[in-house]
């Protein structure tokens, strides 16, 4: 059974790294796959170094219609049995219409957001019509395809996962807390999340004054890049909460960073199944996320971290505090989502997931 998987994102992020875990579990279980990604981009850069079979093509953006062509000519050389798009946006609609045009396997579409879908024709196209079957990496994205008439029997259902052991910092906490320049003793939060406004960074600074007033030594690192980097950092000055909280930028050092901190916030107002959750489990500290989207899939409340309404400062604000005021409860939290990250979201389980996938529609 021979896949071609399609992600044509350009950045290191959460969904360009489950397709390349995705890859190198295929190839472990002698299952041959072809990878079609962005030339030049960080995926098309680790894939290349890993060995892995790809096909990198140049890609303008998601309205770059010669794109369709492109990949056309690769299906008709490497006749796949299944097609699978990762890509989002009009980077999946043109894979979509490659695969159909050619009429080259089994094709799959993953949906990785819960953004809200709208019923009608072109979703039926989308997600019914074109694709065979449709994955998504939560429960929560699955309703909100449901509930837009996308039929039940049509989708199926895989959790992301990460690399566990990519999160186990050599580093002790004071050595981690050196490293970024950070005082020894006083609390840390840190928000991992590209810099944009369904992220939710907004909600953290509205509640930082309330934190402070019982915790005034209290750090925040913003970690990532984005669209809302200006308009934050104006916000953090109007606050006049520049001596509390950094923008650090893109940095591929996450599991050190976890490691200096002893909670991961993730005030996000919408999110299909926020990898960097996990990630923070996997490090040992507990998380604070709002209950949107898939994230009460993998932060359960009062297990491996609290759950808040979104777009609501007090309530994060009052979850921050009662973690930071219980240091034995922040452990306990830690070790519990320790535990859940290595049962439950492992490559393993993500790659079997895909291949029953496959497996099914090849049937």
């Amino acid at each position: 059974m021979k896949t071609l998987h399609i992600e044509m994102g350009r950045h290191r992020l959460g969904g360009t790294m489950q397709v390349y875990y995705l890859m190198r579990g295929l190839r472990e279980r002698g299952q041959p796959a072809v990878l079609v990604c962005a030339c030049g981009g960080d995926l098309h850069r680790l894939a290349e170094a890993d060995g892995l079979n790809l096909r990198a093509v140049d890609f303008a953006g998601d309205v770059d219609l010669r794109f369709i062509w492109r990949l056309a000519a690769i299906l008709r050389a490497e006749r796949p049995d299944v097609v699978h798009i990762h890509s989002r946006r009009g980077a999946d609609t043109l894979g979509l219409i490659a695969a159909k045009m050619t009429g080259i396997g089994k094709v799959i579409l993953s949906r990785r957001v819960d953004d809200p879908v709208k019923p009608g024709w072109l979703t039926q196209l989308r997600y019914v019509k074109l694709p065979d079957r449709v994955v998504t990496v939560s429960k929560g994205i699955a309703r909100v395809l449901i509930e837009a008439g996308v039929p039940a029997q049509h989708i199926r259902q895989v959790y992301s996962a990460i690399d566990f052991p990519a999160y186990q910092s050599a580093l002790d906490v004071a050595q981690a807390r050196a490293r970024l320049e950070l005082p020894d003793g006083v609390p840390v939060l840190v928000v991992v999340a590209q810099l944009i406004p369904r992220k939710g960074h907004r909600f953290l600074l509205q509640a930082m004054p309330r934190i402070l007033a019982g915790h005034p030594d209290t750090q925040v690192l913003f970690v990532g890049k984005g669209e809302e980097d200006a308009t934050l950092r104006s916000e953090v000055a109007r606050m006049g909460l520049q001596h509390c909280v950094l923008f650090l930028g893109y940095r591929q050092d996450i599991g050190d960073i976890l490691r200096a901190s002893d909670v991961l916030v993730h005030p996000a107002t919408m999110e299909g199944f926020a990898n960097v959750a996990m990630q923070a489990m996997a490090a040992g500290i507990p998380v604070v996320s709002s209950a949107v989207g898939g994230m009460p899939e993998s932060v359960r409340d009062g297990v491996s971290g609290l759950l808040v309404p979104p777009c609501d400062p007090d309530a994060l604000a009052g979850a921050l505090l009662r973690l930071l005021a219980d240091p034995a409860l922040r452990a306990q939290f830690g070790r519990q989502g320790k535990d859940i990250v290595e049962r439950e979201f492992t490559i393993d389980a993500m790659v079997e997931g895909n291949l029953a996938v496959y497996r099914e529609l090849i049937r």
